[in-house]
């Protein structure tokens, strides 16, 4: 006999005896003691948890016994039941249960387990249940093979949006491997030697936030994460959570992941400073409103998810416990109020290595593994989507259709979109001829599932659900939907979801496309309940709406008609056109030249609101950049005359999704970027090298500038290069507090002599070097530069400005120049005046308001506007008289 039949043999007769000893006890009780003992039982919860009264009213003896063992476990059901008696003051019978206890089955065994001895069985039991990983396809593997390591970010992106300004750059860390060193890191001390109890581990969807965090519970199990300071750690899906029918308090909760009723739960959570909790997915969590009630503050009060989570999450319900919460980028804002004091980390996706090694992982086969990385990697774009683990997936998926069909990948996939619907075509294109058309009806009924769900918070579904639509056991439930189990009031309760979340707010979208095969009485609401709704919807709803835009376009139209069978008709993207060009109206207008920036940039910046993510202009941006339409984009920008992008701290992508829409941006178009990082960690390891380059390229000719070899690329390089293409119509760039480093001046100054319609730029408080001004300077010097008016505001730089004044020499078309707040010393105004006059200047106006000026220096430029009358010099002190000289006024 092995062991798992000895032990079954073993716990199986003293199951029967606990039984035995119930039923006897509860038989010896008259019918008013049966009663009471019913309601003490109700009222006197174990380690918070008592038996739903709906089952206790009315239960017989044999009900009792029933009830008791099914719920608490038969050993603990007898020590509930003695101590239930004694309260019900039938203390004959609980003292001869006692008795007769210790002589069939002696002193309780798990019962009595100590929260020291009960730490290795639940880290057994946690090894496991999550040794293995459900992939999508819902085939199980093990953890440890399938997980591959992650780039993760420590404080790249603070919940508050922060961006210093130019005195406090800021020096990030290093994204980092996710191997347990990493994860150990993520609660170590932060620069003030505090250690935070919260951690936000934050990323866009389908980036691995939840791979990586069940990894950190299996390690944690394992015994290589938080040795000696974490004793218990739970995984708490949130989504799941806010669904679950009825309340439930959060001893409940942790009662449930523990392998048996017996849990010490009270004295676990006495020691609430040693568990972990991890929420993912805190994003679903809905933002809180006046009338909501308060958070959970008691583990033991039974309430609804919602509330159990928002005490978690705030501290209010144990607040010394750890929590590491996973949540989608667009989400932090909403967030930002119930956390305190949280430690941010930036889950980033694979790094090039990490990709190639996840196709090994994924193929388990040298060759075709080999062959589809090869293929992926000559495809820039489609290599550059696979850092995150779900685009990566769905690729490797595809690909290995097509392998064992001996066919290739042949379509370039641009976005996220593409790389979706390239999947879902995939699986139709694979259906037989008579399976096609059945294929196709049941993929149209999933999105109608997808977006009821999608529009009402829900992911998931009961089985009546399915059965109203037709899908189940049909096959799209078997590739898109996976089943579970949920613990009921009576019964275990079978529910569905989609296999990704992401993947049902793309079927969401995709509904809107195919709205014409749905009922008639949902027409009439269309894509506007999409994107008209309230902001926190609409935050909600980001990625679908996303993903709405990306099919949008006409290649993407094309494909769903060709394989659905359909005709997509062009008024959802009339509609979707009209609604960005509605989202420019009511904004703001370039800021005039004057005082009125220079309150904006030195005054204090308005908070963000709440809920206002998705109207957040780089999300709009993100929609228009997965349509790859140009026609459109330029369109939907019309009506957004100017765009302005505050304290942000741009990602790769973020400046490849600007870079893409400033290209595609009509004439007349301004851009404003305000307190957004562009500098990297990497940069300021090259800043020497970089000057010497600069101070060696800037004085010699353009045939030693181009011998000397092409400086490192800046993160400003993209867009810079957007700017130069012939279509791109960006009229007016501003850029505020944005920390430019003498790599963005160079790439910024190469934009200068080519842009074909920059007409205007504004710099303000951007930290700028003498190197950095001095290469700005040549470029806009440069003949084909189109420049007409430029205003720059940098105190601290007296002597560069010498570059600057020098262009005016220069310069075919500078027509306006605006230095208010510079610093000029008298030197400096007396050669600007010297360049004024020079023939070669075409300067019509020159504003230097709030510029500190001595008497000397006034009487120059009133020299020069007297030389010159056409040219139109602003100073609050050039029309008033000079100044008395001192002493003057108090001899008088």
């Amino acid at each position: 006999m092995d062991q798992s039949e000895a032990s079954c043999s073993s716990v199986e007769p003293r199951a029967a005896a606990a039984r035995e000893l119930l039923l006897a006890a509860f038989e010896d009780l008259s019918q008013e003691q049966l009663k009471r003992f019913r309601h003490k039982l109700r009222d006197a919860p174990l380690d918070g948890r008592s038996i739903p009264w709906g089952r206790l009213e009315g239960a017989d003896a044999v009900d009792l016994v029933e009830q008791l063992t099914n719920f608490y476990g038969p050993e603990p059901a007898l020590d509930v039941a003695r101590k239930t008696l004694k309260r019900a003051d039938v203390r004959d019978i609980a003292a001869r249960l006692k008795e007769q206890r210790l002589q069939r089955l002696g002193p309780s065994s798990s019962a009595l387990l100590s929260v020291s001895e009960y730490k290795k069985k639940y880290r057994e039991h946690v090894l496991q249940q999550h040794a293995k990983v459900k992939e999508r396809n819902a085939r199980s593997v093990k953890i440890n093979k399938r997980f591959t390591k992650l780039l993760i970010a420590p404080e790249s992106a603070a919940l508050d949006c922060e961006v210093p300004g130019p005195e406090e750059e800021p020096q990030p860390e290093r994204a980092r491997r996710s191997d347990t060193h990493t994860f150990n890191r993520l609660f170590s001390r932060d620069e003030e030697g505090q250690r935070p109890l919260t951690v936000v581990l934050q990323g866009p969807a389908g980036i691995g936030k939840t791979m990586a965090a069940k990894k950190i519970l299996y390690d944690w199990a394992a015994g290589k994460l938080y040795h000696g300071k974490v004793d218990f750690a739970f995984f708490m899906p949130c989504r799941e959570l806010l669904e679950r029918p009825g309340t439930c308090s959060l001893a409940d909760l942790i009662l449930d992941q523990c392998p048996d009723r017996s849990a010490p739960v009270r004295q676990m959570l006495a020691q609430s400073e040693r568990l972990l909790f991890i929420l993912d997915g805190a994003d679903e969590l809905p933002a809180p409103g006046p009338t909501e009630a308060a958070p959970c503050t008691d583990p033991f009060e039974a309430a609804g998810g919602a509330r159990v989570l928002g005490g978690l999450l705030s501290k209010v319900l144990l607040p010394r416990a750890r929590l590491l919460v996973t949540t989608r980028t667009a989400a932090p804002v909403r967030l930002q109020g119930r956390l305190r004091s949280p430690q941010c980390a930036e889950v980033r996706g694979f790094s090039d290595k990490d990709k190639k090694k996840y196709f090994y992982k994924f193929f388990q086969d040298e060759w075709r593994a080999e062959r589809a990385y090869r293929f992926v990697k000559e495809n820039e774009t489609l290599f550059a989507l696979c850092f995150m683990p779900f685009v990566c997936w769905i690729v490797c998926t595809v690909l290995r259709q097509q392998l064992e069909l001996g066919l290739d990948l042949s379509r370039t996939s641009k976005t996220t979109t593409s790389v979706y619907l390239l999947f879902i075509t995939s699986v139709l294109s694979s259906a037989t001829a008579e399976d096609g058309p059945r294929l196709q009806g049941e993929l149209r009924k999933l999105c109608r599932l997808a977006r009821e769900g999608v529009l009402g918070r829900r992911a998931q579904f009961a089985e009546k659900d399915l059965e109203q639509l037709e899908l189940r056991g049909s096959k799209v439930q078997t590739l898109f939907l996976s089943k579970k189990e949920l613990p009921g009031v009576l019964a275990a309760e079978v529910a569905y979801q989609f296999i990704d979340q992401s993947f049902q707010e793309f079927f969401a979208a995709l509904s809107y496309l195919l709205e014409d095969e749905r009922p008639p009485r949902t027409q009439a609401s269309g894509v506007g309940e999409l994107l008209r709704g309230d902001a926190e919807l609409r935050c909600h709803l980001a990625l679908t709406t996303r993903f709405l835009f990306g099919l949008l376009s006409t290649e993407r139209m094309r494909d769903i008609e060709r394989h659905f069978g359909c005709v997509v008709t062009e008024r959802v993207k009339q509609d979707v056109l009209k609604w960005v060009q509605d989202q420019g109206q009511g904004r703001r207008s370039v800021a005039p030249e004057g005082t009125e920036e220079t309150e904006e940039t030195e005054g204090t910046e308005e908070p963000e609101e709440e809920g206002e993510e998705f109207n957040h202009p780089l999300e709009l941006l993100y929609c228009l950049y997965e349509t790859q339409e140009d026609a459109f984009v330029r369109r939907a920008l019309r009506g957004l005359p100017e765009l302005t992008l505050e304290r942000l701290r741009f990602s790769r992508m973020d400046m490849v999704v600007l870079s893409y829409c400033v290209r595609c941006c009509p004439a007349g178009q301004a851009l404003r970027l305000v307190s957004c990082g562009l500098a990297t960690a990497q940069e300021k390891k090259k800043k020497k090298s970089l000057m010497k380059r600069l101070q060696g390229s800037l004085g010699g000719s353009s045939s030693s500038r181009a011998t000397t070899g092409k400086p490192q690329a800046s993160p400003l390089r993209p867009l810079c290069e957007a700017m130069t293409d012939q279509q791109c119509g960006l009229n007016s760039l501003t850029l505020s507090r944005c920390k430019l480093s003498d790599s963005v001046c160079l790439d910024l100054s190469e934009a200068l002599r080519k842009a074909p319609s920059l007409t205007e730029l504004c710099l303000l408080h951007n930290g700028l070097s003498e190197g950095g001004l001095r290469v700005l300077s040549e470029g806009l010097a440069w003949p084909q530069c189109r420049v007409q008016k430029f205003r720059v505001l940098q105190p601290g730089l007296q002597e560069a400005l010498q570059y600057l004044v020098g262009v005016l020499r220069q310069s075919p078309t500078l027509t306006s120049l605006d230095l208010s707040g510079c610093q000029l010393s008298g030197p400096m105004v007396t050669y600007l005046c010297a360049v004024l006059q020079h023939p070669g200047c075409r300067l019509q106006t020159l504003s230097m308001t709030s510029v500190e000026l001595s008497e000397q220096s006034l009487e120059e430029l009133r020299a020069v506007r007297t030389a010159k009358p056409g040219l139109v010099i602003t100073h609050p002190a050039l029309d008033s008289d000079p100044e008395p000289p001192q002493g003057f006024s108090s001899a008088l």
